[in-house]
């Protein structure tokens, strides 16, 4: 029988007055490969860092070795010693992308000699060796935080759900590293869906609300079939778009408009001659692989990208550069994406993280007047958020932390609302809940919507139009 690896003994860990993990019992033996699946919020983030020693715990833990990595879902990129901070809007900023430091010399940071070797190739690295960090996809930023954990040489590698944000060729190879990487002996344990499990996997195990519901072999694990709806309370759905049809802004007809747009940094064509519209009230969604130029996209409508002034764009009926505000525009879009919660301070509560949206500020800054507060009860209330609201958005599981930037995105009544990826970290009873309240938001509010995602499934029902761009084109299909 082959040794005992990692032994767990009445494991609990309580965190912010809450038990999030329960007099958890689990043996992990030497070969086994696991993947660790359950609902968001059910604890599996929480295990990780227990493990790493993050968390204070109660129980025993026994392990054989004290090599533990881990590939977190998000990586905060760093700057160039001595300069500023990163900003969200720094990735379009040709210049200010060129303060961030290059995936080489993030590799020398954690050990590389910068001789050859075989996990160049292996992991899909060289090619990226001289490419700003800020400047890379989420299949790149994997694969380059993937060959930082292997330069520590861990006997046991934690990889924390990532095939998130990943197009179908991404997850095709990363399902392909991780396979290789089996077969070279390392130890894996795999934080994913139930639907994102690859071939090598020997066993499963299955966390809900902080205590196990499956442990086992692969071949004997069967995922729960159950996806239970939701509804909205009608009477503050009806108080708030009344609200909104009182402050309704200037009247529109076009949301979007680019005439042969084009954008580049240096010699590197990011969109191509892109012609689009959007009408109001229409649903869109935008896709494509990833570095197809999705982002660059976007941002040139939420006023973060400045060569929108070098092009024809119009944003409700309004052409860029005519002398209007970067915020006159952010006012009238809501916008949410599977990275912004990054850039709030750590100690921000969910209520000031909301509030925020009143306001286009990523942070609370100023005191609430009677009226907005009432709106931000209003908003948590309805999203059911309010009993959240003085956790900070750290301490909330992936699907909460998309529900508090809903809830931002929305307080301000904004005409066109920017989802980007939005269904990233939910699992499958979140993500039917979330189209299925987009649907019922958008019709209410008769809201333009965007909606970029790289799977059809997660699509809310009310999307009619379809975008899709390739290599910074647009394609058809």
């Amino acid at each position: 029988m082959a040794s005992s690896f990692l032994t767990l003994k009445g494991v609990s860990v309580h965190l912010g007055g809450s038990r999030l993990l329960d007099e958890l019992d689990w043996t992990i033996h030497r070969g086994e490969q696991w993947a660790l699946t359950g609902p968001s919020g059910s604890g599996k983030t929480v295990l990780a860092h227990t493990l790493l020693g993050t968390h204070f715990y109660t129980g025993t833990i026994t392990t054989a070795t004290r090599r533990i990595g881990i590939v977190e879902q998000q990586h905060r990129f760093r700057n160039r010693p001595g300069s500023t901070e990163l900003y969200y809007q720094q990735r379009f900023n040709a210049s200010d992308a060129d303060q961030t430091i290059t995936v080489a010399q993030e590799l020398a940071d954690a050990g590389w000699d910068g001789a050859d070797a075989p996990w160049l190739d292996t992991l899909h690295v060289r090619p990226l060796l001289d490419k700003p960090l800020i400047q890379l996809s989420n299949g790149e930023n994997k694969r380059t935080q993937l060959a930082i954990a292997m330069l520590q040489e861990p006997e046991l590698l934690i990889l924390d759900n990532p095939f998130l944000g990943l197009d179908a060729e991404g997850r095709a190879t990363l399902h392909n590293i991780i396979n290789d990487l089996v077969a070279r002996k390392i130890q894996f344990l795999l934080i994913t869906s139930v639907h994102e499990i690859p071939d090598s996997i020997t066993h499963i195990a299955q966390l809900d609300a902080g205590k196990w519901v499956f442990q086992g072999a692969k071949a004997g694990f069967r995922p729960s079939q159950d996806i239970a709806t939701t509804t909205l309370d009608p009477a503050i759905l009806g108080r708030l778009r009344q609200e909104a049809l009182d402050n309704a802004g200037p009247d529109f007809q076009l949301a979007v408009k680019m005439v042969n747009t084009t954008i580049r940094y240096g010699n590197a064509t990011i969109l191509d001659n892109i012609n689009w519209e959007v009408r109001k009230g229409q649903c869109w969604n935008v896709s494509g692989p990833n570095g197809a130029g999705k982002s660059t996209l976007l941002s040139l409508i939420t006023a973060d990208n400045p060569q929108a002034y070098a092009n024809e764009i119009w944003l409700f009926d309004r052409r860029r550069g005519t002398g209007e505000s970067i915020w006159d525009i952010k006012k009238r879009i809501g916008f949410v994406s599977p990275e912004l919660h990054l850039y709030f301070d750590s100690g921000a509560t969910t209520h000031d993280v909301v509030a925020s949206g009143l306001f286009d500020t990523v942070g609370l800054f100023r005191v609430l007047n009677e009226e907005q507060e009432t709106l931000v009860q209003s908003w948590m209330r309805l999203l059911s958020l309010w009993d959240l609201r003085s956790r900070r958005l750290i301490q909330l599981s992936t699907g909460q932390q998309r529900m508090v930037l809903l809830a931002r995105a929305l307080i301000k009544n904004p005409p066109m609302l920017i989802l980007d990826e939005p269904g990233q970290g939910l699992d499958d009873e979140q993500m039917a809940r979330f189209r299925s309240l987009i649907t019922t938001l958008v019709e209410a509010f008769a809201t333009t919507l965007i909606y970029v995602s790289h799977y059809r499934h997660e699509l809310p029902g009310c999307i009619d139009h379809f975008l899709r761009l390739e290599k910074g084109a647009i394609v058809d299909g």
